[in-house]
């Protein structure tokens, strides 16, 4: 990643990337296809509420995972193997410490977090059933992330692509066999999801334990490295708060979404769920930036940096531009395999037709943060992302959105395209201030 042409490499980097995000995405769409299909609207909305909760507390981790793979690549760039070595170590012991932490918080505080939510009476019960069995396997999600992030940090993103492709079918399989056949409703699918994951799991650190000595996972030398350690959290914690902070404001979208009952959660969820595939698409370019931007910080190729930066935001806004466009003229065909109720396919396209037309400035602030974070400064993006996206939001919902006129199921998702133009404009000034100082 320090030589040759940029742009192939990258897209080289993305597209297995992308792969592997688009089939989590379809293995996660069936999920809500099979439960909105065989038990109704009800478990599609309990399954769909509860994304914003669970992006909450798994993100701060996901975060964590980031200052993994940064430090990882900043340790390839720069030759140095024994680092890289325990720097594997150290992250597999945060990740099993992640996962117990998200276990025992998600298990104990479910329901309480979605009745301040504003979750609908008819589907808590669902809701809380769900996140309870979700959360009680969270362990093995986490050890995948992070496993995945140090193979990404190699430019090794093929493995992770077969391991998905995988536990996706065992994912739909189970889901099947629980929801149709045992009538085990929501339970059914996260058990079908826990089970898929505990397979990702065990093949992420199979694969470790096979690498070459520099990546290789000893169970010997797992523990956690006082040296490594602090390099990781001043990238990692950052950008795990930055990614709570949007999952928080989230959070405050989803509970006004639920104030207007059960049909429009539905029909946010499966809108959610078709975004989820332009998102990841961009959103690839954007960890390519990352591990990129790494490597090249720890060969001190600056300007190779700067190049990268303009390339993947040319990128992420024809993909962005093209795949959005493209899903909001198949939006009810698309939405109409989620559910077959006409008032949850309208509900789906009027966030469709918010979301879809402005979503390339998201991949745009993507980018440009994960710029930001390979370069190893992950403060900023954090108090950018504070004040541009999860303060302008809040701002927003608790202003604009309580004016009666305004006070409607499509005007909430104004919020969103404001925000990210809003947050990439400080994010570039802030990238263009930091590799000045770099250079210096």
């Amino acid at each position: 990643m320090t030589t040759g042409a940029i742009f192939p490499k990258l897209v080289k980097f993305a597209i297995p990337l992308i792969l592997s995000s688009i089939l989590q995405l379809l293995f996660n769409a069936a999920d809500i296809i099979v439960v909105g299909r065989y038990a109704g609207d009800n478990s599609l909305a309990a399954v769909g509420s509860t994304s914003s909760l669970v992006n909450l507390l798994v993100n701060f981790f996901i975060g964590l995972g980031v200052g993994c793979n940064v430090v990882a690549a900043n340790f390839l760039g720069a030759g140095k193997k024994k680092e890289l070595n325990r720097t594997v170590h150290t992250t597999m012991v945060l990740s099993l410490i992640g996962g117990l932490v998200l276990t025992l918080v998600g298990v104990l505080f479910s329901r309480q977090i979605l009745v301040l939510m504003a979750s609908p009476e008819d589907v808590l019960p669902l809701s809380t059933l769900y996140l309870k069995v979700f959360f009680g396997g969270i362990t093995a999600t986490v050890v995948y992330n992070f496993g995945a992030a140090l193979l990404r940090a190699k430019g090794d993103t093929k493995r992770p692509l077969y391991i998905l492709l995988i536990a996706g079918l065992i994912n739909v399989i189970l889901n099947l066999i629980f929801v149709i056949f045992f009538k085990m409703d929501v339970a059914g699918v996260a058990f079908a999801t826990v089970l898929s994951q505990f397979f990702s799991a065990i093949c992420v650190i199979y694969i470790l334990c096979h690498e070459d000595e520099e990546f290789r996972l000893d169970f010997k030398k797992l523990r956690i490295d006082r040296e490594i350690l602090p390099r990781i959290v001043k990238i990692g914690l950052p950008a795990g708060f930055q990614g709570m902070l949007f999952s928080f404001s989230n959070m405050i979208i989803q509970s006004s979404v639920n104030s207007f009952g059960a049909v429009m959660v539905a029909g946010n969820s499966a809108a959610q769920s078709i975004e989820g595939f332009i998102y990841i698409s961009m959103n690839s370019f954007a960890q390519g930036t990352l591990t990129f931007a790494g490597q090249n910080m720890g060969a001190h190729k600056f300007e190779r940096i700067k190049r990268l930066i303009v390339i993947a935001e040319l990128v992420v806004i024809v993909v962005g531009l093209v795949l959005g466009l493209t899903a909001l003229f198949f939006g009810p065909s698309l939405l109409g395999f989620y559910s077959s109720s006409e008032d949850v396919l309208e509900a789906g396209m009027l966030r469709l037709s918010v979301i879809l037309l402005t979503y390339f400035t998201c991949g745009m602030m993507d980018c440009m943060a994960s710029a930001i974070r390979g370069v190893g400064h992950s403060v900023m993006p954090m108090i950018v992302t504070l004040v541009g996206a999860c303060g302008l939001r809040m701002v927003y919902i608790f202003t604009f959105f309580q004016i009666p006129r305004f006070h409607t199921f499509q005007s909430i998702f104004y919020s969103y395209p404001i925000s990210w133009v809003v947050t990439f404009i400080f994010l570039t000034v802030s990238f263009l201030w930091i590799m000045k100082n770099i250079e210096k």
